[in-house]
């Protein structure tokens, strides 16, 4: 056996990899400092491996006889692109590491539209002359948000929220930022930039990547006065902390965490109440948002905007890209002289959005005027039936056992392993909103159970993870588990070959 020392005299140098047939063609194609880079970054590889005792002879003789195909898959990693669409199997429809909510289709044809050209994102093309880039969605959430009704999804029934009165059309304006940790920020700096903001002890949230209120409110120039405790806040607590240096009252809906037992929480009306009391504005953060009634999907008990606005909060903050379906964006919709002074602080260009947030916002609101609610894809797959899903998943699952069985020997067939690669059925399941919503709330389906003979459930999911396009499943009690509600119709073509992939030997 030869030494580390001889292994690696075995290895080409860069040039004569560069001077190759099969490294020449790759020249060709990609260019010679791409294909160099890829050469030195595989060699490296290689002398890792034999360092680590990875390589003998003969591996190391049928990793280099291999070294087009090593070069060529290190060219296709590091010359394509980092960030790939992947099949979202989880059931958690905003999943946040998954990119939060998909666009709807005419989102991203409008940003092509205006992104591809030039627009009038700040152009008054009546005047012609210098506009607001606010325009374009302002006029939407107006429509939105000062109905009487909110009208739900082909069945025809219409919610009435109290008030019945609606938010006159001139009382309410809304503007948009880069996240709805953003519009925290500037809703607080300008309306409580060295005064205290009152909020209870039990709304002090944290959500994913370290947003927490208290730094933001911090970072804001705020000064925070937390009331109550973890379990129990009455409104008096609210009250009896207000001083001549209060500037705002704040209520943050508890969205990604709940509190039961022993509780108490002001409602919206009793601080109303003592906002107007005490000439004090009142402002919700609520975290996702919703523009429609999630009752029609038999969630209960999640807050909307509109419903935040008809009950007399002054201030509402939510996020673009979660319950809404669209971008990712902050959104500040409220009393129209309020938002008017936070348009007003320098904080807010900093914080603004480009004309593709602008777009593919403008697009989903459209769909929300229209009443198109399946043109959102996260608002059709909250309402897609759990008998939909089942039909869907049963193809699939015919598919992948299909498959297995022709990989199972025959009497005369000693080369192939008894037993099936992969068995596929169906389970009662629940999928997830996501995106820190309504997190005690579900939704009923029915998910594909994946075990296999040759690999863990982990090994399974990591095989699942590296096909093209990826595949991001659950993994519980030993079983990967894949949920279609999350999963496009188109996809599930592609999604079966995948899994058939994965069901042979």
């Amino acid at each position: 056996m030869k030494s580390q020392a001889e292994l690696y005299r075995e290895l080409p140098s860069v040039d004569e990899l560069l001077r190759s047939v099969e490294i020449a063609e790759l020249v060709q194609r990609e260019g010679q400092v791409a294909v160099a880079d890829a050469c030195r970054a595989v060699l490296a590889r290689l002398r890792a491996e034999i360092t680590a005792g990875y390589l003998d002879n003969e591996r190391l003789r049928v990793a280099i006889a291999n070294m087009q195909e090593a070069v060529q898959k290190e060219l296709e990693q590091s010359l394509g692109y980092s960030l790939r669409p992947v099949i979202n199997a989880t059931g958690v429809i905003l999943h946040t590491n998954l990119g939060r909510a998909p666009i709807a289709g005419s989102a991203f044809e409008h940003m092509g539209e205006t992104a591809g050209a030039y627009s009038n994102l700040e152009f008054d093309l009546v005047a012609g002359e210098r506009g607001k880039r606010d325009v374009h969605v302002d006029r939407l959430f107006r429509k939105l948000l000062s109905e009487d009704t909110v009208e739900l999804r082909s069945t025809g029934r219409v919610r009435a929220s109290a008030p019945t009165q609606s938010v006159p059309e001139s009382a309410v304006s809304t503007i948009v930022v880069n996240n709805n940790a953003a519009a925290v920020l500037l809703a607080l700096n300008t309306l409580a930039e060295g005064g205290e903001v009152i909020v209870s002890r039990g709304e002090l949230v944290e959500i994913g990547g370290s947003f927490r209120i208290p730094d933001v409110m911090g970072k804001s120039g705020a000064i925070l006065r937390e009331v109550g405790t973890t379990n129990r806040t009455p409104v008096a607590d609210f009250e009896s902390a207000i001083t001549e240096r209060t500037r705002l009252l704040l209520r943050v809906h508890r969205s990604n965490f709940e509190i039961t037992g022993f509780t108490e929480q002001p409602s919206v009306k009793e601080l109303v109440a003592l906002a107007r009391k005490h000439n004090l504005p009142l402002m919700e953060d609520l975290g996702s948002g919703a523009l429609f009634d999630l009752s029609a999907v038999g969630i209960q008990n999640e807050p909307g905007v509109l419903d935040s606005l008809r009950s007399g909060v002054d201030v509402v903050t939510y996020s673009g890209d979660k319950l809404l379906g669209g971008p990712q964006a902050g959104l500040i919709s409220g009393r129209e002289d309020l938002v008017k002074s936070m348009r007003g602080n320098s904080l807010f260009r900093a914080l603004r959005v480009d004309k593709l947030v602008y777009a593919a916002l403008e697009a989903t609101l459209l769909a929300y005027v229209k009443r198109e609610y399946s043109a959102v894809p996260t608002l059709r797959m909250m309402q897609t039936p759990k008998d939909e899903i089942t039909r869907r998943a049963e193809a699939v699952v015919a598919e992948i056992n299909l498959a297995d069985k022709s990989v199972r020997p025959t009497p005369h067939d000693k080369s192939v392993l008894p037993t099936p690669h992969l068995q596929a059925g169906l389970v009662d399941g629940e999928s997830l909103l996501g995106g820190g919503s309504a997190p005690s709330s579900t939704l009923p389906t029915t998910v594909i159970a994946l075990t296999c003979y040759s690999l863990s459930a982990a090994e399974l999911a990591a095989r699942l993870r590296a096909s093209d396009p990826p595949v991001i499943a659950r993994v519980e009690e030993g079983r990967v588990l894949l949920d279609l509600r999350t999963v496009f119709p188109e996809q599930d073509e592609v999604l079966t070959k995948v899994l058939v992939r994965a069901a042979t030997p």
